[in-house]
């Protein structure tokens, strides 16, 4: 009668686990891979060192002058602290930038806790942003009530103006971008035509042309005596450009989702508006994620061609204070500082947009 002796378990092969399995797989599977891999670390250990002596180690930031940077071959960040201010707000009167600041602490204070699952109050903040943020803001940045100081939109400028342009065009562009789409693929031959020929036109223009064109031609067709704020000329192009965009992205949403989705939510007895609002768009917009944040992506990059209706957004604030003569050779800081600022907001975009696809993922993807 054969005896079995329990054998004892042994850790599994290093190649198998732990970082060198990590290592096999992902950066040395394959001849291929290996030399790629060898490749792009050749180019990090030759492109990083330097990068690092240049902004970091070698770099100035003390000093109030651009001769505090002459004794150094690195970046002169001197001029960076010394004009932060104007690239934060601009042309905005000293003592009322408080107002501004405020609307940084709230903004920052509405969106960062969308990054952290554990915190509790993510969904009433964001329904806060969406709502009464932008009213807020208006009135604080605007000013004219509550005692407020009226500041005209021409003074405003710098990072802030980025943020307002970029954030306005989201907030108005994605609602009237939904039914553009819904239009779009309307029974009513009429809604259809009148969707379908507003997406293609606007979206055929070049963003700044729009632009020329609401700051420059608009106010030519006004009657005599009307006029309006030329900010806000330029908010309503963008909003309606950015929305015909966003409705094409939509509207692939729509088509993608299966026939039976429309016939189920019929047999449930819903009419159409409450059929779109519980169970197709949802499914609709969750497809799209990608697409909708490429858009907001791309119109917070657009930002800066406000510049041709003179409007100062942060690229425009830093291409003036590198012409100031007491300034030499400070154009390499600051285009990375500006390359920096919507470094961030781009990429916080795209992280909040993973993690909402990661949340919402249902087992649809292979």
């Amino acid at each position: 009668m054969a005896v079995f002796q329990q054998i004892e378990a042994r850790p599994a092969p290093a190649r198998e686990r732990g970082a060198v399995k990590w290592l096999r797989e992902n950066l040395f599977s394959s001849w291929l891979n290996s030399a790629l891999t060898l490749i792009a670390l050749y180019v990090l250990i030759s492109v990083i060192p330097p990068m690092l002596d240049w902004a970091v180690f070698e770099a100035t930031i003390s000093g109030s002058d651009s001769a505090a940077c002459e004794r150094s071959d690195g970046a002169c960040w001197t001029f960076i602290k010394n004009r932060i201010e104007f690239f934060l707000y601009g042309f905005y009167p000293d003592e009322e930038r408080w107002r501004v600041t405020t609307f940084f602490a709230l903004f920052f204070g509405c969106f960062a806790p969308q990054f952290f699952n554990a915190f509790p109050y993510r969904r009433p903040l964001a329904i806060f942003a969406a709502t009464a943020f932008p009213v807020i803001s208006y009135i604080l940045l605007s000013g004219g009530f509550f005692g407020l100081e009226p500041v005209e939109t021409g003074k405003w400028g710098g990072l802030f103006l980025t943020m307002v342009i970029a954030y306005v065009g989201i907030v108005f562009s994605l609602p009237l971008g939904i039914l553009l789409a819904l239009g779009r693929r309307s029974n009513m031959p009429f809604i259809r035509a009148v969707c379908t020929v507003f997406i293609e036109v606007w979206r055929g223009v070049p963003l700044i042309s729009i632009l020329f064109m609401s700051s420059v031609m608009l106010p030519l067709f006004l009657p005599d005596g009307v006029n309006f704020d030329k900010l806000l000329r330029a908010l309503i192009g963008i909003v309606l450009f950015e929305a015909a965009l966003l409705a094409e992205v939509v509207r692939g949403g729509l088509q993608a989702l299966p026939k039976g989705q429309y016939e189920a939510s019929a047999a449930l007895g819903l009419n159409y508006w409450k059929s779109m609002r519980l169970i197709v768009l949802p499914q609709a917009l969750k497809l799209v994620i990608p697409g909708i944040v490429n858009i907001f992506i791309q119109l917070t990059k657009d930002t800066t061609l406000v510049i041709i209706i003179a409007l100062f957004d942060v690229l425009s604030a830093v291409q003036a204070a590198i012409t100031d003569p007491a300034w030499k050779a400070v154009a390499t800081e600051g285009y990375v500082f500006t390359a920096f600022c919507f470094w961030v907001i781009c990429y916080g975009l795209s992280r909040y947009s993973r993690d909402l696809e990661r949340k919402l993922h249902t087992g649809h993807r292979s």
